[in-house]
């Protein structure tokens, strides 16, 4: 493709034809649009060499060869946290060439590589990398009316500081220091909340704030199983599901006997996976509802009213899209992020090669669950 500073063979065929009929080269330096010395330039070229194409081998030589262009790409990608100028000092040592960390950029960027924030994701062992698939095999024929019976379930923790990776600012440049253009906040929230609250199609639960804090067994039955679960229970009937995760005070023998008692059925949830749960998404969309208030929250009970508000005031089509993700139209499953089931040392198709009817999709087409500071993206389906 030619520079943008530089003419293509039809115009210059364009250009020669209309000098040789006679017209002056001003007349068609300006009909073209182009400087009266290009004109000038190219006629006299093909007025010497009979020829009006560019003449290859133009312009700069370029500091590195094909072979040397993929061995910097290849550098990269063996270790993807390198810097360019890490990849510079290997190239120095093992070709004795001096290149800069820029052209070490463009040419991991001709090779299709960019630098990019890394997706975060809780750390996994081989073991929990296997559970989390084995129930993703178990639940990838669910339709989605069999998870329209499943309550999905879940704590979160809101504090008075937004997240300040997610605010921006207008600023001029070189003015990031100054006291109007940083935000403060605490390494550890001074003020925060935990809520629980549950969600299923056509329905929610009310949020409930836990008082100081901390979500007992016992509470968990008082506060939330029993005023809430069991409402749903008797909505839904015997094909009701109840998922919650792993936590401590979720999974004591009282709790699961008054599970039993109420007859509601739990649903077995895989270790550290909370990218599974759709109402990860819900709390994202929440926390950016109370962010987006007009006037800031300055104490507790400014928050707590802020985030009951506004939990009723999120759209039902919202919450049933969510877990409706779960199972899509065509009877595929979003699953997992390729990260939370793969080891870094294996490739997803490496590692699912064993597992018929697997199909990679896009990140940008998976759903996007929120985990801490990070996104996790679910691209792996399982076809049924």
């Amino acid at each position: 493709m030619s520079s943008p500073h530089q003419i293509d063979d039809f115009m210059r065929v364009r250009i020669i034809g209309n000098i040789e009929e006679g017209r002056k080269i001003t007349d068609v330096a300006r009909e073209i649009d182009i400087a009266h010395s290009v004109v000038s330039r190219l006629w006299k070229s093909f007025k010497t060499t009979g020829m009006c194409s560019r003449r290859h081998g133009g312009g700069r030589v370029r500091s590195t060869t094909p072979a040397e262009d993929r061995y910097i790409v290849l550098s990269a990608k063996r270790n993807r946290r390198t810097t360019a100028q890490q990849v510079a000092n290997q190239f120095l040592a093992a070709s004795g060439k001096q290149i800069s960390r820029k052209t070490v950029a463009r040419r991991l960027r001709g090779g299709g590589l960019y630098a990019r924030r890394p997706v975060v994701c809780v750390p996994l062992t081989r073991q929990q990398r296997t559970a989390r698939l084995q129930w993703c095999r178990e639940h990838h024929n669910w339709t989605e009316q069999d998870w329209a019976c499943v309550l999905f379930s879940d704590e979160s923790r809101f504090s008075l500081s937004s997240d300040c990776r997610r605010q921006l600012i207008w600023r001029e440049s070189g003015t990031a220091y100054c006291p109007a253009n940083i935000q403060e906040k605490d390494r550890y929230p001074t003020c925060s909340i935990m809520v629980w609250a549950g969600i299923i199609i056509n329905g929610r639960t009310r949020l409930h704030v836990v008082a100081n804090g901390t979500m007992t067994d016992q509470r968990y039955i008082d506060e939330d199983l029993l005023p809430h679960v069991r409402l749903f229970r008797g909505a839904v009937g015997d094909k009701f599901v109840f998922m919650d995760d792993n936590a401590t005070c979720h999974r004591t023998l009282a709790v699961q006997d008054c599970l039993d008692s109420e007859g509601i059925q739990r649903l077995v949830w895989p270790a550290r996976s909370p990218d599974l749960n759709p109402i990860e998404n819900v709390w994202d969309a929440l926390d950016r509802q109370v962010a987006g208030r007009n006037y800031p929250l300055t104490n507790k009970n400014t928050l707590i009213r802020a985030l009951t508000e506004d939990w009723d005031k999120l759209p039902q089509q919202l919450l049933d899209n969510v877990v409706q993700s779960m199972p899509d139209g065509h009877g595929y499953e979003l699953v997992s992020s390729v990260r939370a089931m793969v080891p870094q040392k294996f490739s997803v198709e490496e590692e699912l090669m064993h597992v018929k009817h697997v199909e990679v999709k896009s990140p940008h087409v998976g759903v996007m669950w929120k985990f801490g500071k990070g996104v996790i993206s679910s691209d792996i389906v399982l076809v049924t």
